[in-house]
């Protein structure tokens, strides 16, 4: 995939986001809805730049070795996702299932998602391995990844995904879409766990790393 392919797909997809988002939300809704979409899409635009390029082709299209299927992890991701959107619109823009989102928890939401999604993407530009499926990339010469966030945690892609899922429905304004990402979240966890496996097992370097990074996802926790 070239750059301008990339950045047209990347366009495309924030404008269908925004028109779908903010086109059928009341006027006072839309800032709001606004500081959403750009936590959500701003962070990919800004680190694509510094992204190793196979990566994306790894990441679009996954080496032999897959410990899990790829398209079967978007059949069952992917409505999560689209389900946690859908009932927070549902939720705060029409039905109004939960209590009105105080102003300042939505800050904090939106501060979260975009944390978080910087979090991940940072993750992504350091850490070239930084694969779509679990699988040692032998073929593209993986090595143990410890600069940037991974000096921190084991795991920062996911950890960052962790205050996405946090802070997305605090930006919504929505309680009842909290409920679709406690399921995102535990097969993040369950994700972590089989990741772990597979790298101490066959990965060079890493039972070592992990002895001197001790944080999977969050410090001084898991």
């Amino acid at each position: 995939m070239s750059t301008s392919q990339a950045l047209v797909q990347w366009f495309v997809f924030t404008v269908a986001l925004a028109a779908l988002i903010l086109g059928p939300a009341p006027a006072v809704e839309r800032p709001a809805l606004a500081a959403w979409v750009a936590a959500v899409t701003l962070p990919p635009l800004i680190a694509f730049f510094g992204i190793d390029y196979g990566l994306i082709s790894e990441r679009l299209h996954p080496g032999p070795g897959a410990r899990e299927r790829l398209w079967l992890a978007f059949l069952v991701v992917v409505p999560l996702a689209v389900g946690h959107v859908a009932v927070a619109r549902l939720d705060a823009g029409r039905f109004h299932w939960s209590p009105p989102m105080p102003p300042v928890l939505r800050v904090t939401g939106v501060l979260l998602l975009a944390a978080g999604n910087t979090l991940a993407h940072w993750a992504m530009a350091v850490n070239r391995f930084f694969s779509s499926v679990v699988r040692i990339q032998r073929d593209r010469g993986q090595r143990v990844v410890s600069d940037g966030p991974y000096g921190l945690v084991r795991h920062p892609g996911y950890a960052g995904v962790v205050l996405m899922l946090l802070g997305s429905p605090l930006a919504l304004g929505s309680w009842w879409s909290i409920m679709p990402n406690v399921a995102l979240g535990a097969l993040l966890v369950h994700r972590t766990r089989l990741e772990e496996r597979v790298l101490l097992a066959e990965l060079d370097g890493y039972r070592a790393y992990a002895a001197r990074v001790r944080a999977r996802l969050v410090p001084g926790v898991w």
